[in-house]
């Protein structure tokens, strides 16, 4: 109906000249005496021929229209699948459209450069700053003091934000950037854990875990960037008490801490880029203080679930801690 009414619309003017072409002809055969049945007969047969030929033509628009609107989604894909149209009025629009397209992909394949620029460049930039973030950490090893225990600490928390950077940047490959193979769980977990292990005793934390010889399939790089930005999140606000990690029989890793908990104002968007809610501005007591998160962590986290086609999630209560949900059987993956 839609496309019928518009048909009626775009011809207004022809059918208006056309009844009024008419009502003057029989204006002027009344007004020449010509007898009434041969008047309204060639009214009759204009009328009818008039019908077959707008009929004719808003079939031939019809199949037009519906071979425009099968190559919408084809249209995006290949520029050849725009239709040729006869109409002068079509083929400005199909030239004004292809157009278009050369100037978008012109436009993509700048921004497609640039983009690989940008990526090589912090990829680059992050491999030459791990060379004195390594040697920094070897200088301030070398003397057991207070004063280098906290330079480690702060020296390991550069590293965890250089990670994250080059996370940040890789997120955008396709998927020829993950390797989905079969992981000895057990394995991924303690060397995520044995990264942690000095912030474990800066703070006093306890630690525990329960080794399970468990086979799971993924990219053992990505999880272990998952399973180490979790960890990251929740020593750094947990003050007391400790952290769990814990393999539940349908396939969960549980990450559990005692720390200060979630906002349920909060939990629903802890997960959403750049959200820092409550916890972002507290200090490393717990005391007020801007600027101290940016909200990217647990973003990326969200991010790399999303590319390793597992599950996310998160339970908390404030004052009591949080645990971190990884479903690993959110759905099967076949390993190359």
């Amino acid at each position: 109906m839609k496309f019928f009414v518009a048909f009626i619309r775009d011809r207004i003017f022809p059918i208006c000249w056309g009844i009024l072409a008419l009502f003057v002809l029989c204006l002027v055969f009344w007004l020449h005496g010509i007898r009434s049945d041969a008047l309204w007969y060639g009214v009759l047969l204009c009328a009818v021929l008039g019908t077959v030929i707008m009929g004719l033509d808003c079939l031939r628009e019809y199949r037009a229209h519906k071979r425009r609107r099968d190559c919408i989604d084809a249209v995006t894909v290949e520029k050849r699948a725009i239709p040729d149209e006869y109409s002068p009025a079509a083929a400005d629009y199909e030239e004004l459209i292809r157009a278009l397209w050369d100037r978008i992909d012109s436009l993509s394949d700048t921004s497609f450069s640039r983009q690989q620029e940008m990526k090589d460049y912090y990829t680059t930039w992050v491999h030459q700053i791990k060379t004195p973030l390594s040697v920094m950490q070897m200088m301030v090893q070398s003397e057991d003091t207070e004063q280098n225990r906290a330079m480690a600490a702060e020296l390991f928390r550069m590293e965890q934000y250089v990670e994250m950077a080059l996370g940040y940047v890789r997120l955008g490959d396709d998927a020829s950037d993950v390797v989905i193979r079969e992981c000895n769980l057990d394995e991924l977990i303690r060397a995520s854990v044995r990264r942690f292990a000095t912030q474990f005793i800066a703070k006093k934390l306890t630690f525990s875990y329960e080794p399970a010889d468990v086979t799971v399939v993924t990219d053992g790089k990505w999880f272990s960037f998952l399973l180490e930005q979790l960890l990251s999140n929740a020593v750094k606000y947990t003050y007391e008490g400790g952290v769990s990690i814990t393999l539940t029989e349908d396939a969960k890793v549980l990450i559990k801490d005692t720390g200060i908990g979630i906002a349920p104002e909060d939990v629903p968007r802890v997960f959403e880029k750049g959200f820092t809610g409550f916890n972002g501005r507290i200090g490393s007591e717990g005391t007020p203080q801007s600027g101290r998160a940016t909200g990217l962590g647990l973003y990326l986290c969200k991010k790399v679930a999303h590319k390793l086609n597992v599950g996310l999630s998160v339970t908390s209560e404030v004052g009591k801690g949080s645990t971190f949900i990884i479903d690993m059987r959110k759905e099967e993956i076949v390993p190359e």
